[in-house]
């Protein structure tokens, strides 16, 4: 029965190219969205273009979805191929984000996304944060500071839940491990997905998701590159739009003056990057959790079509090459 059982798990997983498609899609629709301050296909900015952001997605995609990979090692290798790749820090919001998603994706479960999830943050010890802090110092994000516990330029001691409870009053990643990422199931996926009814466009969907991100939180990155009054500003210029634009009923009308709020910004200095980081995690939440469903589904059908063998451990059948 345990070989039967662990069979049938083995099933319940989406495949790892649909996995990465899955990833690559929300980086690329992210891009494709219009985000007051962030790099899209519309501006470059910062030094940065779209042209490295496609790549880093493009190149990270190996190895954060590569099987048998630890959470820390995962993400570290995704930000070391992103570094050869384009040779500055592009996207380690994203895969700090991201990687936990990969991971509970890629492990055997008979449940959702959700729930796969915190069991791979709650599985996650010291050797993954130890990934987790070579990731960091490779990338070497702006403003990052000195911890007075848990530095990410010294030994990785503890757990990442606990790591990251140490800094998730005041950084929107490290609240998104502690929390289970209830800040993106419980508003910005709903919020995706009632635009895209409503509008029939992804990347305005996605636009709206990034401008609400703006007006809630103050954004990290800005907090430590320029300090929290002019994180506190950004999300002032930006409340009457976001709120204008989840009401509308024709996003397009929006354009003049979310680009004006762009050049603003750009002018100032000022990159929202880990609300566009959220608004990536987003995306990628929202084409995952009907992958998991379906292979739970696939997972179930099979059991009760054969009760009496185990599966096959070649893969599940919705696999694409």
């Amino acid at each position: 029965m345990a070989a039967r059982l662990k069979a049938n798990m083995t099933h319940a997983m989406p495949g790892r190219s649909r996995i990465a498609r899955a990833y690559r899609e929300a980086c690329e629709l992210e891009l494709a969205a219009l985000k007051p301050g962030n790099v899209h296909r519309a501006a470059d900015g910062h030094g940065m273009t779209l042209t490295d952001f496609m790549r880093s997605a493009e190149v990270s995609a190996g190895p954060l979805t590569e099987p048998g990979l630890g959470l820390g090692e995962r993400a570290f290798r995704a930000v070391a191929a992103t570094r050869e790749a384009v040779g500055c820090n592009t996207n380690l919001g994203i895969v700090l984000l991201c990687a936990p998603l990969v991971q509970a994706a890629l492990d055997p479960g008979d449940s959702g996304l959700r729930e796969r999830l915190r069991r791979t943050l709650r599985r996650a010890d010291a050797r993954d944060t130890d990934g987790l802090f070579r990731a960091i110092r490779l990338a070497a994000p702006a403003g990052l500071g000195v911890a007075e516990l848990h530095d990410v330029a010294g030994p990785a001691t503890a757990p990442p839940l606990e790591v990251m409870a140490c800094a998730d009053s005041k950084d929107l990643i490290a609240r998104q491990y502690v929390t289970g990422y209830a800040d993106l199931f419980e508003r910005a996926v709903p919020l995706l997905v009632e635009c895209e009814g409503r509008w029939g466009d992804p990347a305005w969907a996605a636009a709206a998701v990034y401008m609400d991100t703006l007006q809630r939180y103050p954004d990290s990155h800005v907090v430590r590159k320029l300090g929290p009054a002019v994180a506190d500003e950004v999300r002032r210029r930006s409340a009457p739009i976001a709120d204008a634009l989840c009401r509308a009923g024709r996003p397009e009308a929006f354009r003049k003056t979310m680009s004006r709020l762009d050049r603003e910004f750009k002018q100032a200095g000022i990159n929202p990057g880990t609300c566009a980081d959220l608004t990536v995690a987003c995306l990628l939440i929202r084409r995952l959790e009907p992958l998991c469903s379906m292979s739970v589904q696939t997972a179930t059908e099979r059991r009760f079509r054969h009760p009496g063998s185990a599966l096959p451990a070649s893969g599940i059948s919705i696999e694409s090459p």
